[in-house]
């Protein structure tokens, strides 16, 4: 086991480009058998300006190569600033795991995968300028390499759930509900680790991304989500109405499948709303239609791909404080335990930029980052491009 630990700065914003979730981290060990401690962290707003481009980008927006270098380093700025206001706070760090901002993910859908198709996924923030900005050796672009091997690049988190969540005798399901739902199923794990176990994983569909975009609209902007899905809880979902939504292809895809805003975004909450009319719905009643596709998505998915159901269902992502949405999940797994994965020792609100942190960390001990048995890569491979800053300490 490594002798000495690492002080890594993790940062990710993800589709719902609601901020910079940003966490500092000291990490030791090797592989899969790691100490981390999570010294801080905490979520930095994102310029107005920036954020209604980035999701206007994601949304399908035409840009010109200028701009899309523009954005590329304003996001990276705001990612480096980030990134140095953490090191203000708890002081040098050897690493920065940088995610960056996903503005497009295309995922694989033929089948079988052919060597000639690769996906494709985008993530602006470029890691070069993070590096020179805050003199600390970065790594970003972390999708590519899997990508590269035949992967769908995602999801990303498992491998790092496998190291940080797994129990000895429970089995467990690890659900982030961020704009996008997904999902590692992590078997029990004996102690003493050895050979690591079987970890299922995908993407399960829309986590909060329709609910923002309704919420925004609904609001005319004066509010970007649902506090505590208080507003869907005053509404009565169409069940006939989500059924029909669940017949959406993806839902049936057998994984491993990964999938973003491209098909749970504005184009879909449009067709959502459009078949809504039909029924004379309040949006409140269109807010829990859309709660419950979240939640009978996850569900039926554990049903129909999962060998059984979990012990314990550990939620992570800003989906986990919308007790509504917790709610409706348990009543449609009333066998499974169902809690936050802060209860097992990770921050809830911090898990997807720790992910990060542990991500980099094993980029520069030449440590496979990604699982093939999640994202349908040929082989294990570590992940991520590391950048030096052009002046400064190098040891990373």
């Amino acid at each position: 086991m490594s002798k000495h630990s690492w002080r890594v700065v993790g940062l990710i914003s993800g589709t719902s480009v609601d901020g910079i979730d940003g966490v500092v981290a000291s990490i030791r060990g090797e592989g899969y058998n790691l100490q981390v401690e999570v010294l801080g962290g905490q979520t930095f707003d994102y310029a107005p300006s920036i954020r209604q481009q980035a999701l206007a980008v994601g949304a399908g927006a035409a840009i010109s190569m200028a701009e899309l270098a523009a954005l590329d380093e304003a996001i990276a700025q705001q990612f480096a600033q980030a990134a140095q206001a953490l090191i203000d706070q708890y002081g040098p760090v050897d690493l920065i795991g940088s995610h960056g901002q996903t503005v497009f993910h295309r995922p694989l859908t033929a089948e079988p995968r052919s060597s000639t198709q690769l996906a494709y996924s985008l993530q602006l923030g470029r890691g070069d300028l993070i590096a020179a900005l805050t003199q600390c050796p970065t790594v970003s672009n972390f999708r590519q390499a899997d990508i590269a091997a035949g992967g769908e690049g995602a999801p990303l988190v498992p491998p790092v759930d496998l190291a940080l969540l797994s129990h000895p005798s429970r089995t467990r399901c690890i659900q982030n509900i961020g704009g996008i739902g997904n999902v590692a199923l992590l078997p029990p794990w004996p102690t003493p680790r050895q050979i690591p176990p079987k970890v299922l994983g995908w993407d399960t569909g829309p986590g909060n991304s329709l609910l923002d975009l309704a919420v925004a609209m609904f609001s005319d902007g004066q509010q970007t989500y649902d506090h505590n899905g208080a507003w869907a809880a005053q509404g009565t979902p169409h069940q006939s109405l989500v059924d029909h939504w669940l017949q959406h292809p993806y839902f049936l895809q057998l994984p491993p499948k990964s999938t973003g805003r491209e098909l749970f975004g504005q184009d879909f909450l449009q067709q959502c709303l459009t078949e809504a009319t039909a029924y004379s719905l309040t949006p409140a009643d269109v807010l829990a239609s859309l709660t419950e596709l979240t939640a009978l998505s996850i569900a039926q998915s554990y049903q129909t791909f999962l060998p059984q159901l979990p012990d314990e269902v550990l939620l992570c992502g800003g989906g986990s404080y919308n007790t509504y949405l917790i709610d409706r999940l348990r009543a449609h797994l009333p066998t499974v335990i169902i809690q936050s994965t802060t209860a097992a020792g990770v921050p809830a609100d911090l898990k997807e930029a720790l992910a990060f942190a542990v991500l980099a960390y094993w980029r520069q001990q030449a440590f496979p980052g990604n699982l093939p048995s999640v994202t349908g890569a040929h082989h294990a491979l570590p992940l991520g491009d590391l950048y030096y800053p052009a002046a400064g300490d190098r040891h990373a």
